[in-house]
């Protein structure tokens, strides 16, 4: 309590004397709107990473803070399972307030549909309760631009009992560039028959062996191995000559998967240069067009070879099924993400030849897998989000006037100022 006392107090201080504050959780976020922060106070929310979970009701509490990583143990010990992010390092409540995409979408939805309420701290220093049945308006608003309303102190969710006892299919594979073609093949074959059972996360990087791109996939399927295996069948059908398949406990999936790539994402003080796109179609030309395109580019700069492409294919039956003004949340019927991140041996440093044409490389990208999205333009999961986007492509068209008059209404000084950042006003 006396850590919420003093946000609280820190809250009132700045918003009083028109202090510009950044409130940070996990941090895990990388929009690039992040930096209009200059001069201003930082709240570190990071002591309150604290948990509890009521084994009877099923429910999880968390506080500003926590991640993944903390609770994750505990839960599965508890004889339960929630929705998650793909790496255990963000904070949950950092990923709710964006709504939050992973693979558990297909069988419980976002990470915020799990929510059940929230103590928030307002932008002139008040703590409230927000849930469906007090501040529903808010409610509403904090399941999709959470970060523009206010200061989540703890939040309370709705667990699942584990499906399969808690015991998910890892499939690890590796494909060679000769193979990516075929690959895309049978990941465009999933186009509306994907089991919400199963999660496909594809990674295009550098094979140092073969000085070539290659994939690095991951296959998840929450179910029984045997039921999995046959569903992974048109992937394992291909021969990758690198194979790796384990039953792993839901609470360890994080930290296995990708060949534990969750190491690798999850370093504090990392510089991340990435550049997003929602999928409602996944088509094979595309992916292979930007496979043959960064392939070129590792062969043009060596020294940025550490950028990767990133596919996330996950099932949205769950997430779909949930009516669209439910929350905040515009891209119910996204069935992919897609994101090139820049990665040079200077840091992407400005004035770095590779980083600029890393960019250059981004901007073409991302604009190709729009025109190909199956969307009317550019689209982009608001914490996936660069922070170049347009409003409406970030939280949706037909969200941003109600959005805008909540934005008016709980925070008319606009102190919640530096992570995608709401009008008080919208016409469109």
């Amino acid at each position: 309590m006396q850590i919420k006392t003093t946000v609280i107090a820190l809250v009132r201080l700045a918003s009083s004397h028109r202090i510009p504050f950044l409130a940070t959780g996990g941090r895990h976020g990388y929009t690039t709107t992040l930096r209009d922060l200059q001069g201003g106070l930082a709240i570190d929310l990071s002591q309150l990473n604290s948990y509890s979970i009521d084994r009877a009701a099923g429910t999880l509490t968390v506080g500003g803070a926590t991640t993944l990583g903390d609770f994750q143990d505990a839960l599965y010990e508890t004889g339960y399972m929630i929705q998650s992010p793909a790496v255990s390092c963000p904070g949950y409540v950092g990923v709710t307030v964006g709504s939050g995409v992973g693979r558990f979408t297909g069988l419980f939805g976002l990470v915020a549909d799990a929510l059940i309420s929230a103590r928030l701290v307002t932008a002139d220093g008040r703590i409230i309760h927000v849930s469906r049945r007090q501040n529903a308006d808010l409610f509403w608003g904090l399941r999709g631009a959470g970060a523009n309303l206010g200061v989540v102190v703890s939040a309370s969710y709705q667990a699942h009992k584990l499906v399969n006892q808690g015991q998910i299919l890892n499939a690890d594979l590796i494909f060679p560039a000769n193979k990516s073609k075929e690959y895309f093949d049978v990941l465009h074959s999933f186009i509306g028959k994907m089991p919400a059972k199963l999660a496909i996360v594809s990674l295009i990087v550098f094979d140092p062996v073969a000085q070539a791109a290659q994939i690095v996939a991951n296959w998840v399927y929450i179910g029984p191995r045997e039921e999995g295996l046959r569903v992974m069948a048109p992937v394992l059908a291909l021969n990758p000559p690198v194979t790796n398949i384990q039953v792993v406990p839901w609470n360890k999936l994080a930290p296995t998967a990708a060949g534990g790539a969750d190491a690798l994402i999850c370093p504090k003080n990392s510089s991340h240069n990435t550049w997003w796109a929602n999928l409602r179609r996944l088509p094979s030309s595309t992916f292979q067009a930007s496979f043959d395109e960064l392939n070129n580019f590792y062969k043009l700069y060596p020294e940025a070879r550490g950028t990767t492409i990133n596919a996330e294919t996950f099932p949205n039956q769950a997430m779909a099924a949930v009516p669209d003004d439910d929350s905040a949340y515009p891209w119910r019927d996204a069935l992919g993400y897609i994101q090139i991140g820049v990665v040079t041996e200077s840091g992407n440093a400005a004035g770095d030849p590779a980083a600029e044409a890393g960019n250059s490389l981004a901007r073409r990208l991302r604009d190709s897998w729009a025109a190909t999205s199956g969307y009317p333009d550019l689209s982009v999961y608001v914490n996936y989000a660069r922070g170049d986007e347009k409003l409406r492509q970030r939280y949706g068209s037909r969200k941003l006037p109600r959005l805008a008059a909540l934005k008016k209404k709980w925070d008319p000084r606009n102190v919640f100022a530096y992570n995608n950042v709401l009008p008080m006003e919208y016409r469109g």
